[in-house]
């Protein structure tokens, strides 16, 4: 079929939020600009465009998208991808003759990449929906191009600590979520027995906090409990996710009081960093189990993981944007939408952790989405003693992370290894995070060359905090589809519920 000139399709502009995108004919082309949850407006124009969907030996699909530039198996290249039944069905050379009812042709400053997968992400419903609820952060995660979350165990109430708490969390998600959602579960003192049960309801592993948590309903695991909780989780071949900051080395720093963030910065030492990675080191390579250092901040924790993975023990590392992206020289004093644990270190120490990415001694990047009302970070005094820690970065870590990216020379593949295929692996996700035959069809539409301003009352999450507040940043999102499904403003909330294992 070929379209005639006065067809409508759509194109859009960087601007604004994005409208509706108008009903589809079958066989209609459409241009991937401004039609979903990003910065977009559209509007449409007419063009000529044409399909061939005349070759009968050609399956029928759902739809096809077609991208002069793709990241597929670690490298760009030109590709028509199509979909069926949620499910990518083929990845072909660009001018495959591929017939679809919807086709979606990217315009020539456009990259496809696959959908996002976030494993650090703090919900907080129930119990704190006010910091943030699931509809809020799913919107936000596939604003940000992110189409699998898996939720953090606390600052929920009840924390995901038994099946119970699990199944309470399952119910108040069920029908509003926007994209996948798996679940952690928590090890804490009370209950390590039940370890076990939550690992065969479907946790994809186990957070523990090593030092304080900063809730009273999730104490941390002093080293003997550690240990008792690694064999636990090891026994039955779950991940143990840790929060690895030292107690005792943490309550040997003078403790953070004021709004000066230098006083900060040293009430969370690198040594609480370093003593926490060695005991997880230690614990592992005794159990032989699996575990996965959170959040890492200080650089001079590489060497020892580097060890103990060229030991071959079962470990992989995190990083986050914000480590990647802010330092500790540019935080005013009294900006404690800066405060997160561990800390936002020196610009040293950043170039550290990004010469440690690209030699594969870090594994992943993810978000610590980890919100709260803006009375919590206590702007009126900007006491970062007092103020809650954690920063609001679901919807922007991959334009946070592709600027620096872009600005240190490191290309867009490894971005995505980092932030989609790296982090989908990890939990056992081996058909998220990727565009190839078999997977879910969670795409991305993203201009890596778009430049824009971080305007917090515009982001999709609960609460209009951050510490990218008017960051200049390269790289917008323009489209996100969840199994074949561009998710809207206006769409259903369709995610889905993971469990471990589950296809």
């Amino acid at each position: 079929m070929t379209l005639d000139p006065g067809d409508l399709v759509l194109t859009g502009t960087p601007a604004g939020v994005a409208v509706a995108r108008p009903y589809l004919r079958p066989g209609q082309v459409v241009s991937a600009h401004g039609t979903g949850l990003g910065r977009q407006t559209n509007h449409v124009e007419a063009r000529e465009g044409t399909m061939d969907p005349m070759n009968n030996d050609t399956p029928e699909l759902d739809l096809v998208v077609r991208a002069s530039r793709a990241v597929v198996d670690g490298a760009e290249r030109a590709v028509t991808v199509g979909v069926k039944d949620g499910r990518i069905v083929a990845v072909e050379d660009i001018d495959a003759d591929l017939r679809a009812a919807t086709v979606v042709e990217l315009a020539e400053d456009e990259v496809l990449l696959p959908g996002l997968v976030d494993t650090h992400v703090h919900v907080n419903e129930p119990g704190r929906t006010e910091w943030e609820g699931f509809e809020s952060a799913t919107r936000a995660a596939a604003a940000g191009g992110v189409t699998t979350i898996i939720d953090m165990p606390l600052n929920s109430i009840p924390s995901t600590v038994t099946v119970a708490a699990l199944r309470e969390k399952q119910a108040v998600a069920r029908d509003q979520v926007f994209v996948d959602v798996g679940f952690w579960g928590g090890a804490v003192p009370d209950h390590l027995g039940d370890i076990e049960d939550l690992h065969e309801a479907g946790v994809f592993g186990f957070k523990c906090f090593l030092a304080d948590s900063g809730v009273d309903e999730f104490p941390h695991l002093e080293p003997e409990q550690f240990a008792e909780a690694m064999d636990q989780t090891a026994r039955v071949g779950a991940l143990m996710i840790v929060h690895a900051e030292d107690s005792a080395a943490l309550a040997a720093c003078t403790p953070a009081n004021g709004a000066t963030y230098s006083g900060f910065l040293a009430s969370r030492s690198t040594d609480a960093e370093d003593i926490a990675v060695g005991r997880v080191v230690e614990e592992t390579r005794r159990t032989g189990g699996r575990s996965h250092v959170l959040h890492l901040s200080a650089a001079a924790a590489l060497p020892a993981l580097r060890a103990a993975r060229e030991e071959g023990l079962d470990l992989s590392v995190e990083t986050c944007p914000h480590y990647l992206t802010l330092t500790a020289e540019e935080i005013p004093d009294g900006a404690t939408q800066f405060k997160c644990c561990p800390p936002i270190r020196e610009q040293a120490n950043q170039d550290k952790l990004w010469a440690g990415l690209t030699a594969g001694d870090i594994d992943i990047v993810v978000s610590d989405h980890s919100p709260s009302t803006a009375d919590l970070k206590h702007f009126d005094t900007g006491d970062f003693g007092t103020a809650w820690g954690g920063i609001a970065s679901v919807q922007l870590g991959l334009s946070a992370v592709w600027s620096e990216a872009r600005a240190r020379r490191i290309p867009l593949t490894e971005v995505v290894r980092w932030m989609a295929t790296g982090p989908a692996d990890r939990v056992g996700l081996t058909h998220k995070g990727r565009i190839e035959v078999g997977a879910d069809a969670d795409l991305v539409v993203f201009a890596p060359e778009e430049e824009w301003d971080v305007d917090v009352q515009a982001l999709k999450h609960k609460n209009p905090v951050s510490a990218y507040a008017d960051r200049h940043l390269h790289g917008n999102v323009r489209q996100t589809w969840l199994r074949g499904t561009q998710i809207t403003e206006e769409s259903r909330p369709t995610g889905r519920l993971l469990e471990r294992g589950q296809r």
